[in-house]
């Protein structure tokens, strides 16, 4: 069974930057600048997870990985171009 991540970054350094955006961008949506919207099953959140960490200077970046409620709607507000199926947006 797939659950709901949001996947936030801040990366030091841009190579580093530009390797996680690649990586992210084959496995979620786009929301915003660092941040993506991902499906994931537990098995492929430990893969990303591991992927991620091979990527990063745990001494300089930081990588969030935030479990969404099931269940419950995602509200966006503002411009949010790119909205994964089942959210709401209220401009």
């Amino acid at each position: 069974m797939k659950s709901n991540y949001l996947v936030c970054y801040d990366i030091a350094s841009p190579r580093r930057l530009g390797r996680i955006l690649r990586l992210m961008k084959g496995n979620g949506i786009h929301i915003q600048y660092s941040v993506f919207f991902c499906r994931f099953t537990w098995p492929q959140l430990l893969e990303i997870k591991r992927k991620l960490n091979l990527l990063i200077n745990p001494k300089e970046d930081d990588i969030r990985i935030y479990p969404l409620p099931a269940g419950e709607k995602t509200v966006a507000l503002g411009r949010g171009d790119k909205v994964p199926e089942g959210v709401d947006v209220y401009l």
